[in-house]
């Protein structure tokens, strides 16, 4: 029996530090290898097509290979220009184990096979510019669907092509992105009107997709997102994880709150850092997230030497002051941070789904978020809820949080079992309902359990 083919873009999997829809798009490639599909991914990385596979292969882990001959590049800059008007040729790379790999293992999705365009994505952005249109992307081995994890100008030619909105956010806080929102209104109108089906991952981001966008209520479908976390670190024994916290950061376990996401206006996190700064809680905040667009507004409290705490590249700087930052850690240790905070706080002001909320209650660990966009459909009634533009309910949900034992001891129960919802099974069974409207038959679980790195 033939597999379904089936192909993801791999957008956001080659960013070097993960996002929200980075993993979106990893778990979605596991779930659609255990539904017995044939899965490509399609990379658009600035590693230019070599006729050697093993150049190819070395291209897509680092693209400092040198540059092509002047007659291969000469030959591949005419293709482009004789191609233009109908697309690009995806290039297969052969992932042989000859590369050691072993580095880049928990980024890496679930494939059967990789393929790349040279400069897709930017390619798509321009052809978009200039004809309003996607730009038309050929795969020698066509798959029968191809979903797209992000809202992309591109298409595979002959396939089903369904896009995923995650939220619409520079429609709705167009204050807290740097998009241009003239083209990205146009683009997800384009998307809307020709894609096949829409996928989001909430009621929240349904409505607005229909109401902003005009989509027809048939053509958009929530699928919700699948809250996977490898059990080797979820399930680490308690005393490796206080270990690694104590090792690591001079922490102590269940001694401090935690924020984990990139630092940006839409996360909140000046407000948060205002409130926990008035709870009087004797505990550090420790706040791990790359530091994005209007960042520097987000900590402007952290700027005056008194209250900050900072860990620096290759030093630690220990002191009483109650805010520590860290650009990243390997999600490993994320996990054991998370596993180890008297409670995760994520008072963002929109989310499209609100992943960490939901991963930090996996993990049993007390969760204070926000009661708007998908948050409440999310969380519950297992996490404390508030309005994240006030900051004085965020202070008293902090000062419970951090005095009221049986309210921890509730929440680390109830958090489980609500996310316990967003499991892998239902996740699978809301795609394959989707897929099967546009004539691509999987099952749920028909596959081996593909190895979640």
């Amino acid at each position: 029996m033939n597999r379904p083919r089936v192909a993801i873009d791999g957008f956001n999997l080659a960013l070097d530090q993960g996002t929200g829809v980075a993993t979106y798009a990893r778990n979605l490639s596991f779930r659609l290898g255990h539904m017995g599909g044939e899965v490509s991914v399609l990379y658009g990385t600035r590693a230019a097509p070599s006729f050697n596979p093993l150049i190819r292969e070395i291209a897509f882990f680092d693209n400092r290979v040198g540059d092509m001959p002047a007659w291969l590049k000469w030959m591949r800059d005419a293709q482009r220009v004789i191609m233009a008007p109908f697309g690009e040729i995806a290039t297969q790379v052969p992932v042989t184990g000859k590369v050691i790999s072993t580095t880049f293992e928990n980024r890496m999705p679930y494939y059967d096979q990789i393929w790349n365009v040279q400069d897709m994505f930017s390619l798509g952005n321009s052809h978009f510019r200039y004809w309003s249109n996607r730009l038309n992307v050929y795969m020698p081995r066509r798959p029968q669907l191809m979903h797209w994890t992000y809202p992309l100008p591109l298409r595979i030619k002959g396939a089903k092509n369904v896009y995923t909105l995650h939220d619409l956010v520079p429609l709705r806080l167009p204050y807290t992105t740097l998009d241009n929102k003239r083209r990205y209104f146009r683009l997800c109108r384009m998307l809307v009107k020709k894609a096949d089906h829409i996928i989001t991952v909430s009621e929240a981001s349904r409505n607005d997709i229909i109401n902003l966008l005009g989509c027809p209520p048939e053509k958009v479908t929530n699928t919700y997102q699948s809250v996977e976390i490898p059990r080797k670190f979820a399930h680490k024994p308690e005393d490796e994880v206080r270990d690694e916290i104590e090792g690591s950061f001079g922490l102590q376990h269940k001694g401090y709150f935690m924020f984990f996401g990139a630092i940006e206006p839409k996360k909140n996190v000046g407000r948060m850092i205002e409130a926990f700064l008035s709870s009087g809680s004797d505990l550090p905040l420790v706040i791990v997230g790359k530091q994005a667009w209007k960042s520097d507004e987000e900590l402007r409290l952290l700027f005056d030497d008194h209250i900050r705490y900072q860990v620096q590249e290759g030093s630690t700087l220990r002191t009483k002051r109650k805010i520590i930052l860290l650009d990243y850690a390997p999600f490993r240790l994320l996990v054991s941070l998370i596993r180890s905070a008297k409670a995760v706080m994520f008072p963002s002001l929109y989310e499209g789904f609100g992943l960490p909320a939901l991963e930090a209650m996996k993990l049993g660990t007390p969760v204070m978020t926000s009661n708007t966009s998908s948050l409440p459909e999310v969380v519950g009634d297992a996490a404390v809820s508030v309005d994240p533009y006030d900051v004085r309910a965020m202070i008293q949900a902090i000062r419970a949080l951090d005095r009221d034992g049986d309210l921890r001891g509730r929440l680390s129960i109830e958090g489980p079992q609500r996310a316990a919802l967003f499991g892998t099974e239902q996740y699978e069974r809301k795609l394959s309902e989707v897929y099967k409207r546009l004539g691509v038959d999987m099952e749920v679980g028909t596959a081996p359990e593909p190895h979640l790195a």
